[in-house]
Parts: structure tokens; sequence; C-alpha cells
């Protein structure tokens, strides 16, 4: 039992939580390479992100490892962004600040998502059995590649409006 539900009850509703923050993540990143802010999906993205993290250190412990690694590090990043986003109004300095943290936010829950897709699908599984063979580092990669380019993307594009 976790927060009083079944723990598989609890990894449906992480889950489903992570899928929804990371569409929301990809909709309002793509809308700052735009040049414009989403503003309720980019809440979206980030409440979602935020809960994705949080629950992930719901669940029960073996030992802490790189999920709790990843979890502390997307933290981090969602603490700047929302300080950026919602305290310091992306002036000055905080508009490119935000853009880093948040684009890495979502960056930390695709290779999230990743790691889950190579350890559940089983195709995938058969491919990368231990999660260092090439098919999962080229995924990795390729994730990596495609949200730093969107990163650049919109610290070029993405000039909001003061206030």
């Amino acid at each position: 039992m976790i927060l009083g539900m079944p723990a598989e009850l609890f990894t449906k509703l992480h889950v489903a939580v992570s899928l929804i923050g990371l569409v929301a993540g990809l909709v309002a990143v793509l809308a700052m390479v735009g040049g414009r802010q989403a503003r309720g999906v980019t809440a979206l993205f980030l409440a979602a992100t935020l809960l994705t993290s949080v629950t992930g250190f719901l669940f029960p412990l073996r030992s802490i490892g790189p999920p709790h690694v990843v979890g502390v590090l997307s933290l981090v990043a969602l603490a700047a962004a929302f300080w950026g986003l919602y305290r310091r109004r992306l002036v000055g300095p905080w508009r490119l600040i935000y853009i880093v943290s948040a684009t890495a936010a979502l960056w930390f829950n695709a290779f999230v998502a990743v790691v889950q897709a190579f350890q559940k699908v089983p195709v995938l599984a058969l491919m990368a059995p231990r999660g260092n063979e090439p098919p999962f580092l080229v995924a990795q990669a390729a994730v990596l590649a495609f949200c730093a380019m969107l990163g650049l993307a919109a610290a070029r594009n993405f000039k909001p409006a003061p206030g």
C-alpha cells in the first residue's frame, strides 16, 4: 500500500501523471520554440512533472540509486523553473534560467520514460536487457539531443512580454 492505495494502482497513477507531464512539457517547450507562452499547458507540465518526481520517492526503497538521483535533479530543475516563471516573471537572466530548467525537467521525465520503456516493453528489453547496450544508449542520446535542440531553439525564439 502506498498512500492508502494498492501499489499497482499507485504505480498506474504515477505513470499516468508522468505521461501527462511529458506530453504537456513537450507542448509547452514547443510553444516556447514558436515564441509563445502556453500558460495553461505550462502550469500543467510543471505541476504534473513535480507530482511525478515527488511520487517517485514514495515507492518502497531497496537502496538509493540512479532513480533517486534523477528525481532530485528533476526537483532542482523544477524549483528553478517555478521560481523563474512565477516569482521572477522571466525578467532578465530568469528567462534563460527558466528555459534551461524547464527543458531539463522535460528531459529528465523523458529519460525515465526511455528507461521504463526498455525495462517494460518486451521487444525493447530484448534489445537492451542490461540497459547499457547500444540501442538503449542511442535512444537516450536521441532524446537528449532532441531536448537540447528544443532548448536552444526556445532560448533563441522565446521572448515573453515584460510582466
